[in-house]
Order: C-alpha cells, then sequence, then structure tokens
C-alpha cells in the first residue's frame, strides 16, 4: 500500500513539476519585449509619452493664439472708438449744400489715407 502511495505522489509531483514548465515558458512568452505584452505594453508606453508630449504642444499653442486674439481684440475695440468718435464728429460738418448756399466751397474729401507709418 506505501508503494502505491509512493508511486502516485511521485506522479503527482512530476505533474506539477510538468504544469510548472509550462506555465513558466507562458509567462516568457507573454513578457517577451517583441511579441508578448510586455511589447504592447512598451509601445503603449511609448505612445502615451507621444501623446503627453503632443498635448502640452498644443496647450502652448493655444495660449499663444488666445494672447494674439486678446490684442487683436483689444486693437479692434480701439480702432472702433475712433470710428465712433469719428462719425459723432462729422455731424458737425455743414452738408455740401449747406456750404454752396452760404458761399463755402467744400473740396476734396473730408477724409484721407494715411499712410502706414504714421
Amino acid at each position: 500500500m506505501e508503494l502505491i502511495a509512493d508511486i502516485l505522489l511521485v506522479a503527482g509531483a512530476l505533474g506539477a513539476a510538468f504544469y510548472c514548465f509550462v506555465l513558466a515558458r507562458r509567462l516568457t512568452r507573454f513578457n517577451d519585449l517583441e511579441n508578448g505584452v510586455g511589447g504592447a505594453v512598451a509601445v503603449l508606453s511609448a505612445q502615451v509619452d507621444d501623446l503627453t508630449r503632443t498635448l502640452a504642444a498644443a496647450q502652448a499653442s493655444s495660449q499663444d493664439s488666445s494672447a494674439s486674439l486678446t490684442d487683436l481684440t483689444n486693437r479692434a475695440e480701439t480702432v472702433a472708438k475712433r470710428l465712433e468718435l469719428m462719425v459723432a464728429s462729422m455731424h458737425d460738418l455743414p452738408d455740401a449744400d449747406e456750404a454752396k448756399d452760404k458761399g463755402n466751397v467744400v473740396s476734396g474729401p473730408v477724409f484721407t489715407r494715411r499712410s502706414a507709418g504714421g
């Protein structure tokens, strides 16, 4: 009886050793950096790093664009105020017909173009 028990115990130990050997080979292939999940994790990690750098660059570009847009908006508001002032001052000028009736001759345009330098 002891002999049968010893044989079964040895067979169980050999079966467990074979099972461990198979699992070790599968785990080695699983963690392989070229073909296995280890390689997939390495590739995904590199992609996350690339996306992080791209996101940082996009945020910096967005901040620059926002600052530029704010500057342009402020300039446009300033020009709009000046135009409103010019239009308001136009109401003080007499019409051309009224100026002719009074003997004043209006010659040329009221507004002239300015050069880009001044």
